[in-house]
């Protein structure tokens, strides 16, 4: 079969070509679009990220397509209805980088808790170490973590948690009533985890019920000291509403890897020479504030990016399409 990639790294091409022997790879560092369409024209596999946006006009110029596999756990950048219509089949890398996104969480909490980004700033600015008052932090231990979603990542982070000597508390609409057991914490709906947590951490999957699962409607339940993690998707969140909470006091500070819109976001260069289209630009805008808020620390959706979780993409992305080549697909959605 010929399998075209997209959005891939250099190193991660010796990897695959080893995983997927007698076929025929070819490797582009650019997302897919209509526009590019024509390098994929007569694969019977594409293999994609969370930039390249797949819709049925795009779907209609790739005539001899067999199967999309995205090499993410989220899927919606994918036309599902439009692929189904197609008979094209889609699979996915349905869980991956479990220690490795639990590590970058906890990462984020530190840099916020210790003002681990505000101290590196006072330095560069001239402040030499005289530490100032707003530098204060706070210990996790005997802080209460709640977590959102008990999937694998879930999981390792109330794992690192009670290490760490705190107190956790979930929310998951599967409770996992065992592990709960074994780790000593338990599960309550998502207002009380709200009202209760020091420290709240998502890792919940996106789907059109989970969408804005933080909003203007319960964000306000969440102490004024409480801090905000999100390395799950952007948006499992309200934009609009997190930052109304970090301008007036409400959650003291913020730490996100992924954002709302982020996609339209790297593109914001096309955008501007109008080489895009785009409707929603208000979103892109408050992404700009964020950036700015010293509360926030930002970075570029990279919870995923080690060289251990990148390697596990690659693996469960060649069994996908290994799997289908020999009749047996895997991870199909």
């Amino acid at each position: 079969m010929k399998i075209t990639f997209f959005e891939i790294a250099e190193l991660e091409k010796a990897p695959l070509t080893e995983l997927l022997p007698g076929h025929e790879l070819v490797f582009y560092s650019e997302k897919l679009t209509a526009e590019n369409a024509a390098l994929a024209k007569d694969s019977d596999v594409i293999s994609i990220f969370i930039n390249s946006q797949i819709t049925k006009e795009l779907l209609d110029l790739l005539p001899n397509l067999k199967l999309i596999q995205t090499r993410s756990t989220g899927f919606d950048h994918i036309d599902l209805e439009a692929a189904k219509a197609k008979g094209i089949p889609c699979s996915t890398v349905p869980a991956y980088g479990s220690h490795t996104v639990a590590e970058f969480a906890f990462a984020l909490i530190l840099t916020l808790s210790r003002k681990i980004f505000m101290a590196r700033h006072q330095l560069m600015e001239g402040g030499g170490f005289n530490i100032p008052a707003t530098l204060q932090g706070f210990e996790l231990k005997g802080k209460t973590l709640g977590v959102v979603g008990t999937g694998r990542i879930g999981k390792n982070i109330i794992k690192i948690a009670k290490g760490l000597e705190m107190n956790v508390i979930a929310h998951d609409i599967y409770p996992d009533a065992q592990f709960a057991a074994e780790q000593k914490f338990e599960y309550a709906d998502l207002p009380t985890l709200l009202q209760q947590s020091d420290i709240v951490t998502l890792h919940t999957p996106y789907d059109e019920k989970s969408h804005h699962l933080i909003n203007k409607d319960n964000i306000g339940l969440m102490k004024k000291t409480a801090l905000f993690i999100n390395t799950a998707r952007g948006a499992l969140v309200e934009t609009d509403a997190l930052i109304r909470a970090l301008e007036r006091g409400d959650i003291a500070g913020a730490g996100l890897d992924v954002l709302e819109g982020e996609r339209e976001l790297k593109d914001e260069i096309v955008l501007l020479k109008g080489g895009a289209e785009f409707k929603d630009y208000k979103t892109l805008f408050e992404n700009h504030v964020l950036m700015d808020m010293p509360n926030v620390v930002l970075t570029p959706h990279i919870a995923f990016d080690t060289a251990e979780g990148v390697h596990e993409i690659l693996e469960v992305t060649a069994k996908d399409i290994n799997g289908f080549a020999g009749g047996n697909p895997v991870n199909l959605l």
